[in-house]
């Protein structure tokens, strides 16, 4: 699922880039009237901090999420969407990246415009993928947080540095005020992502309803590829080390609590070793485990 929110955002970038140059050839570079007619049209996707702004153009909420100014903005935001979305996807299963992805944009975006309201500095839009990612980052580190992770030039970093670091520039931002709302949706995505893994702990899959309405929407576009639906039931994963799931108490089946006894010890092994340090027995059985 990381692979194909990557491919979603550079295909958006891509068209972005196109219409870009169309309109130098069309127009010209005098007065830079093609960068002006470019955002001209970019605002009404961008997410704006004007609630009336955003009522005439409430799908900003979601298309934001899928913008950058600029290929470094992007490259950046798509190194870090396929780290965390491939450990959140590895945990907690594929099925939840995604949703995971769009509710933590769309806290992001909530943030954004309510501290517009109240803060001076914070921007007339907002675009990005930054706050999605950062929810991402947040169920990681609940999930896993001595989870190593090798890095080019720095070597094996565990997983809950990176995301210090990550929250203390978003916090250096905010407090020199630059790129102040950005830094604001940032925090705003991680967490939501906090409070995804806390609500999963607790039985309540808040991917389950997003998931719902995908399922709908792919249904009416393309009925013959519709998934099939499945008897689901609450989320039973237990998070050794970080805290427990609200599991009915009384497990008859056997199978079911051997099953979760072994997940469990994957699971302490990953936050004290590694996901690397799996042996491909146990990585088998965490892929297994996630499409349950």
């Amino acid at each position: 699922m990381a692979t194909r929110l990557l491919a979603a955002n550079f295909i958006v970038y891509l068209l972005v880039s196109a219409t870009y140059l169309a309109l130098w050839l069309a127009l010209g570079t005098e007065n830079n009237i093609h960068y002006t007619t470019l955002w001209a049209i970019l605002e009404y996707v961008c997410m704006p901090a004007s609630g009336w702004e955003l009522m005439m153009h409430p799908w900003a909420l979601f298309t934001s999420m899928f913008l950058h100014q600029s290929f470094l903005h992007l490259l950046s935001n798509m190194v870090w969407l396929y780290l965390f979305g491939t450990i959140v996807g590895d945990l907690i299963g594929n099925r939840r990246v995604f949703p995971l992805y769009l509710l933590g944009g769309l806290a992001g975006n909530i943030t954004f415009i309510l501290s517009a309201q109240f803060l001076p500095g914070i921007g007339t839009h907002a675009l990005g993928a930054s706050a999605a990612v950062m929810a991402l980052s947040g169920a990681a580190l609940i999930l896993a947080p001595d989870y190593r992770v090798m890095l080019m030039l720095l070597g094996e970093i565990r997983l809950k540095y990176i995301v210090l670091v990550m929250v203390l520039l978003d916090l250096l931002g905010f407090a020199n005020q630059d790129n102040t709302g950005g830094h604001i949706a940032h925090l705003g995505g991680l967490m939501m992502g906090i409070l995804f893994v806390f609500r999963l702990r607790d039985g309540k899959d808040m991917a389950e309803p997003v998931n719902a309405i995908l399922d709908y929407a792919v249904g009416l576009f393309a009925p013959n590829q519709r998934r099939p639906r499945k008897n689901r039931k609450k989320p039973q994963m237990a998070f050794k080390g970080t805290g427990s799931s609200k599991a009915p108490q009384h497990r008859t089946d056997n199978i079911d609590q051997s099953f979760q006894e072994k997940l469990d010890v994957i699971l302490d092994k990953i936050k004290k070793e590694g996901y690397d340090q799996l042996t491909a027995e146990e990585k088998e059985f965490l892929f297994l485990a996630s499409k349950k």
